[in-house]
């Protein structure tokens, strides 16, 4: 049977304990080399395992929770295990001091931290010139010590990373799965209200028309039908992530759409071709003002126009004669839209504003750039980008 690996935090952590036993194996070596022997090997070795100990409870995470004062505690008591046999045995005490400075960096305040480093580095300078014969084993202790107090440093910091990566995993999809619940409810709403609108608009007019003019009737249930099959295409777009919408051919829709409404339009797109992204945003933009439109007010004229402005930038206007305030909401959350459309023009370094004019006339602009920023991969745009419509 295959056995599983271990989670990255006990992996990371284990590494660490490993190189602590490491440390304490070769401060054994060292006091052994040395000519210990008998009682005084015995006394090293409990020590030197103290140490090892408290090195643990010190390079573990948990302890960086405490408070200051529990905290500078265990290095004190470190410094005395460690500080202590060096004192009464007379010797340089085997890299104990270069764990004593790891734990420093590990509990003090930044500042204080590196201070007691500096310290406890300069402690084996002072112990390196009282006790080693010769200028080679001076700096040995020295560099041994600051070396394995930046390994342990470094060591614990990484296992810490690993900790805080893992467990951020969950946070990390929850906030996928957001983000894909507002990607999908904010282009149901963009798609769909528009082509519901449009089909409730028309199913009113045909239920006018089947008596008086069956012809003209027939002709909008057709139109009806091929709204229909639009939003069922929409649907499935929606659903699998991806869609790709032409503001050419959103503009004629809308022609249609408003003179189906009885809505005197002057719509006119005269931008030439556009970046895919810029297309599918300005499209949806246009769809969400119409679809505004129909919903929440009493309109009689609305021009819609479209153009390339000398800052390379396109713009989108459209200007209406029925004004509502409940359209002048423009939360993310409200039934405007005009939050969704704020959201999707700022991802690509455009802007949108809505609001009633010094003539009374309402007003929904869309700004966008003729190269977006953070552009996603898209298929090219149409080729055909000028349209003329009069309704």
């Amino acid at each position: 049977m295959a056995t599983q690996d271990l989670p990255a935090p006990r992996l990371a952590r284990t590494m660490t304990i490993f190189a602590l036993l490491c440390f304490a194996a070769l401060a054994i070596t060292n006091v052994t080399i040395g000519g210990a022997r008998g009682p005084r090997l015995a006394a090293f070795v409990l020590c030197i395992l103290a140490v090892f100990a408290v090195q643990v409870v010190n390079s573990s995470s948990r302890i960086r929770r405490w408070a200051l004062w529990r905290r500078a505690a265990s290095l004190a008591l470190q410094a005395a295990l460690t500080y202590g046999p060096a004192a009464v045995f007379g010797e340089v005490w085997g890299g104990m001091l270069g764990c004593l400075a790891g734990s420093t960096l590990l509990l003090l305040p930044k500042r204080a931290g590196w201070g007691a480093f500096g310290l406890v580095s300069l402690s084996s300078l002072g112990f390196g010139i009282l006790l080693e014969p010769s200028v080679f084993d001076i700096v040995y202790v020295v560099q041994s010590t600051m070396l394995t107090g930046f390994i342990i440093y470094g060591l614990t910091r990484l296992a810490d990373l690993v900790a805080e990566v893992h467990s951020s995993r969950g946070e990390l999809a929850r906030a996928a799965v957001l983000q894909e619940r507002l990607r999908f409810a904010r282009d149901l709403h963009d798609l769909l209200g528009y082509s519901l609108s449009a089909i409730t608009l028309k199913t009113e007019l045909i239920h006018r028309l089947i008596g008086l003019r069956p012809d003209r009737a027939r002709e909008e249930t057709t139109e009806v039908l091929e709204v229909s099959r639009q939003a069922l295409a929409d649907v499935r777009l929606v659903a699998s992530g991806y869609r790709d919408m032409s503001l050419a051919a959103e503009a004629e829709s809308a022609a249609r759409t408003l003179k189906a409404a009885d809505i005197q339009a002057e719509v006119v797109i005269d931008c030439g071709r556009l970046h895919p992204l810029v297309d599918t945003v300005l499209a949806t933009a246009l769809r969400e003002g119409v679809t505004n439109l129909l919903r929440h007010s009493k309109v009689q004229v609305c021009t819609v126009s479209a153009a390339v402005t000398e800052a390379e930038t396109v713009l989108l206007t459209m200007v209406n004669d029925g004004v509502s305030e409940e359209r002048l909401d423009s939360s993310p959350r409200s039934g405007s839209g005009i939050g969704n459309l704020q959201t999707r023009l700022g991802a690509i370094g455009g802007r949108v504003t809505a609001g009633v004019r010094a003539d009374g006339q309402f007003e929904l602009v869309a700004e966008a750039p003729m190269r977006p920023e953070n552009p996603a991969p898209a298929a090219e745009g149409p080729e055909e980008g000028c349209i003329r419509s009069v309704a």
